[in-house]
């Protein structure tokens, strides 16, 4: 099972891209975190420490698709560094003036959510130049699923480490300087640089004039809800034992599931259309959040929270070949990171949703939202069955490519973009 990872990692600039891109993105997986921690140190309340939170994640999800847009138009270096730094000098803002000025703290929160990178979709993007053949990418997708769960539990303990030794505001500047220093490690990599995207057809909708992308989104804005759901629900159960301790499990378990999933999928090849495989994955998902709604004692559902998890990182890294299929030509990065944002959103509107959902009908209600959401999801793959049948695509790469400067791309493989 490892073989096929340390494949991928021994490849040339593979690993660097990887650590740098999760690096990279340290300051957008602690963000929630570490503005909370930092306006409760300065005296704030827990409701504008989430409306300084919630500013932040709604200017990401702008800011990815504009950025992503920009980098296929552009290329990486031009748009993916100065997009970090400006990011960074927003946060910086905040950790340096604090809450004082509202106007101001709301600003630099939006800054440093909008120039957010859009490194998640480069990644993607610079798989096939690295690796080549299509099952290494198809390796590289799960494997980038199962680092994102490693990032997001390493994340937020590496963010109260340092405001353990320092302070919040230390932990702010800290976290976006090493999120400067990944995005500089990948830019100046040779893929990166020589990554240029294919030629688009010019179309003010961009990437989203793929009606197969569309329901994509569609299905995985309602998976975002139902894992956003589950962290409210989860800290719910939590408190009806009157055990904080509980929250953590439940959260640990989940992304226990996920991992173990994700690195059993990568280890091997799978036969078929992605977008069949994809509709039993999301069928899987709903059915593993649906028995949350009985809410047996703490072991038992750290078991079943466990059980909700295992097909979340496939659906995920499921989900980045279907975009890399329908992306229309020259789209790539914007796909992808289309895809980020609508995930996103979705978690929010699961946040939100999940809360008054206790409060009518109690914790079982706000993790039926959770089950709720994976029957939706699967229910638009279902139903959206024919325009997610991709279209034929090129039998051979052509080698020198703008997208193949290093003629990687194995016969028979495409570099991810189509007509």
């Amino acid at each position: 099972m490892a073989a096929g990872y340390l494949d991928i990692l021994r490849a040339r600039h593979a690993a660097r891209l990887l650590a740098g891109t999760l690096v990279g993105r340290l300051p957008n997986g602690t963000a929630s975190i570490a503005i909370v921690l930092f306006v409760r140190a300065e005296g704030g309340s827990y409701s504008v420490a989430g409306a300084l939170a919630a500013v932040y994640g709604l200017a990401t999800a702008v800011g990815q698709p504009l950025l992503g847009r920009a980098v296929d138009l552009y290329g990486q270096p031009r748009v993916q560094l100065p997009a970090a730094v400006v990011s960074a000098l927003g946060m910086a803002v905040l950790a340096v003036a604090g809450t004082g000025s509202p106007a101001l703290a709301y600003a630099a929160v939006a800054v440093a959510g909008l120039f957010t990178p859009p490194l998640e979709g480069g990644l993607r993007a610079l798989w096939p130049s690295v690796l080549g053949g299509e099952d290494r990418v198809h390796r590289a997708y799960a494997m980038d699923a199962v680092a994102q769960e490693v990032m997001f539990t390493a994340g937020p303990l590496l963010v109260t480490l340092l405001v353990a030794l320092w302070s919040p505001a230390t932990a702010l500047l800290v976290i976006n300087a090493i999120g400067v220093l990944g995005a500089l490690s990948v830019v100046l990599s040779e893929p990166s640089r020589a990554w240029r995207s294919a030629p688009r057809e010019a179309h003010w909708l961009g990437a989203l004039r793929s009606p197969g992308l569309l329901a994509l989104l569609g299905s995985f804005f309602f998976v975002g809800l139902a894992l956003g759901s589950i962290t409210v629900a989860a800290m719910a159960y939590a408190d009806d034992l009157g055990r904080e301790s509980v929250y953590g499990w439940l959260m640990a378990a989940l992304g226990l599931g996920a991992l173990i999933g994700g690195v059993v999928y990568g280890a091997r090849q799978w036969a078929g259309a992605p977008e069949r495989r994809l509709r039993v994955i999301v069928g899987l998902l709903a059915v593993g959040y649906l028995p949350l709604v009985l809410t047996p004692g703490p072991v038992a559902m750290t078991a079943l929270a466990a059980v909700s998890g295992v097909f979340l990182a496939p659906a995920v890294a499921c989900s980045f070949i279907v975009v890399d299929r329908h992306a229309p030509r020259g789209t790539v990065t914007e796909a992808f990171s289309w895809l980020v944002t609508t995930f996103g959103v979705g978690a929010a509107v699961g946040t939100a949703v999940a809360g008054p959902a206790v409060e009518l009908g109690g914790t079982a209600w706000s993790f039926a939202v959770a089950g709720a959401g994976g029957v939706a999801a699967l229910f638009v793959l279902l139903a959206t069955g024919k325009v997610l049948v991709a279209p034929p695509r090129t039998a051979v790469a052509v080698r020198g490519s703008e997208n193949d400067r290093n003629g990687a791309v194995e016969p028979g493989f495409s570099s991810g973009h189509q007509a």
